[in-house]
């Protein structure tokens, strides 16, 4: 049995980013009974250099939606960083899964051998499928969905690992 690029992207992307609008929702409540400020949670950061909570989950969105458009050779959905509240992010989320939903598994077919191309800041990013998905795509996705739990938990939003991996 081979691996499919859709089950390396697709189907790993969808439940974290579930897991994530999940314990996001934690986050909205622990916020209303502990009766926080709006933007609190929202504007955490794990380091002063770090971005803030609501840009990590921003960025949560990002790679799902962007890596996996770009493996499958189609424009990726433009997204404004304007949320600021949890529910703007939560709907982001819900957002980021609605049109993981559009991209079919046959999109994905051979993807592993597309040449990707991501222009950043500073360089541009050039890989083949297989090593986007591996070095790239994945640990990003991950790094920011941690930090975004991270972030929770430390301000004390009842969130544990069975919440990040979600039924497993």
């Amino acid at each position: 049995m081979s691996l499919s690029v859709h089950a390396c992207t697709s189907e790993l992307f969808t439940p974290m980013l579930q897991n994530l609008a999940q314990i996001l929702g934690k986050a909205k409540a622990h916020a209303e009974a502990k009766k926080l400020e709006p933007g609190v949670l929202e504007g955490l950061r794990l380091a002063p250099d770090m971005f803030p909570l609501k840009r990590q989950v921003q960025l949560s969105t990002d790679f799902a939606k962007n890596s996996t458009a770009r493996l499958a050779g189609i424009e990726p959905p433009k997204f404004p960083d304007e949320e600021q509240t949890l529910d703007e992010l939560i709907a982001r989320v819900h957002k980021t899964l609605d049109w993981m939903k559009t991209v079919q598994p046959s999109q994905l077919e051979g993807a592993e051998t597309r040449h990707i191309v991501v222009p950043l800041r500073t360089r541009t990013l050039e890989m083949d499928g297989l090593p986007f998905i591996q070095r790239w795509a994945l640990p990003n996705f991950y790094f920011h969905v941690t930090a975004t739990y991270s972030l929770l938990r430390q301000a004390g939003v009842d969130v544990g690992k069975q919440d990040f991996l979600g039924g497993v």
